[in-house]
């Protein structure tokens, strides 16, 4: 964090020295400063001037001293909020932005290598994947983003009373989408003896409802780690049972 604040400080700075740009010498007069007090601090921006004669200002965080051999405009803000704001919005605009997204993206690939959780190489790959397209380092942080969704059947396509598959393996965050195939009416009940401990059962399950027309199905959403058993109330009896592992 504190590499990125220094970026975000001498942004201006490369910036103009790169463009071969002269700077503009304004006078600064401390006296008339505003007292810098919790809720006002000074805010320097370096002034550029281009080939063109066009003004350029380049906002400095809040501390961040004047370049030696350059001159910089002083002013206070007293909004209740940081000046640094400001900064990090203006140069975030910039190049910096592309170069803190590659930051994350390299941590992401080194997860994919170093990791043995399957999981999480799994999400490190999918939001590595996503900077690579261009999405921002933030849309892909969501943890909505990296999860999946797999599908059971509820009766096989022949028409025996089962789970196809019988047993799924999913990780934290992602879902499970049951599928009404053959066979019904079928539902999706947990064994509240056989679930993780803190989970409730009658949130998870569908207590008094079942799904009779083939296409209907039912979603749910799991985070927490741990074996589930569940069965088809229905077909209890003849041996429709399911496991769900979330690792």
């Amino acid at each position: 964090m504190k590499f990125s604040l220094m970026l975000i400080g001498l942004a201006g700075v490369v910036a103009a020295e790169e463009k071969n740009l002269r700077v503009n010498v304004v006078p600064v007069n401390h006296e008339e400063k505003a007292p810098v007090d919790d809720f006002t601090s000074e805010h320097l921006d370096l002034e550029v001037i281009g080939e063109g004669g066009e003004r350029e200002l380049f906002p400095l965080l809040p501390g961040t001293r004047c370049p030696t051999g350059h001159t910089c405009r002083a002013r206070t803000t007293s909004q209740g909020t940081s000046p640094m704001i400001g900064s990090i919005k203006s140069n975030m605009k910039t190049s910096l932005a592309m170069s803190l997204d590659w930051i994350d993206m390299n941590d992401n690939l080194k997860t994919v290598v170093m990791s043995n959780n399957f999981c999480t190489r799994r999400q490190a790959m999918t939001r590595a994947a996503g900077l690579a397209a261009g999405l921002t380092a933030a849309a892909v942080a969501k943890p909505a983003y990296a999860a999946e969704t797999k599908e059971v059947k509820m009766g096989s396509d022949s028409g025996l009373l089962a789970f196809v598959p019988q047993k799924i393996t999913i990780c934290k965050g992602d879902s499970v989408k049951w599928i009404n195939n053959k066979a019904g009416p079928h539902n999706v009940v947990f064994d509240e003896e056989a679930i993780p401990g803190g989970v409730e059962q009658e949130k998870i399950s569908m207590i008094d409802e079942q799904l009779g027309e083939e296409g209907e199905s039912f979603t749910m959403t799991f985070s927490t780690a741990g074996d589930y058993a569940y069965y088809c109330e229905p077909h209890r009896g003849a041996g429709m049972n399911g496991l769900l592992v979330v690792t």
